[in-house]
């Protein structure tokens, strides 16, 4: 049997998290479904009322090997550590540390620019990884 996996945001601004998420990883905004044009279009013929437009959003991976990342509106804020996170690999494994720490420090700049926020370094089972917020303080890390 065969298996796709999708990963879920809440969030409070689907689209915002989107943008970032698409940024981070090169994905791109979902395409509207075939035989429409936009999302309004499509929405709107689904019968979806428009004060539910803002309601969810959806960034893939435009080579189609990545998960599709699906971003759904919450009404209530985060207020706990994430149980589960992305971690965005831009080092090798077998790097010395200040090869890999360049790369890393290099992706946190990146990531800073579009949004993202620095918390800590962390280490563990012999690797270091600095620990970091997208736009609405989800925690992913960067190793």
């Amino acid at each position: 049997m065969s298996r796709t996996v999708q990963i879920v945001f809440d969030a409070a601004e689907p689209a915002k998290v989107g943008d970032f998420w698409a940024s981070a990883l090169g994905y791109v905004r979902e395409s509207p479904p075939e035989g429409f044009d936009t999302w309004p279009q499509a929405l709107e013929a689904f019968g979806v009322p428009e004060a539910l437009w803002d309601s969810a959003d959806a960034v893939v991976d435009p080579d189609g090997s990545g998960p599709r990342l699906f971003i759904q509106k919450v009404p209530e804020g985060k207020t706990v550590k994430n149980r589960v996170h992305l971690d965005i690999r831009v080092s090798a494994r077998g790097d010395d540390r200040e090869v890999a720490d360049a790369a890393v420090l290099a992706e946190a700049e990146r990531l800073e620019s579009i949004g993202a926020s620095r918390v800590e370094w962390r280490e563990g089972m012999g690797s270091r990884w600095l620990v970091m917020q997208d736009v609405e303080g989800n925690e992913f890390c960067v190793t």
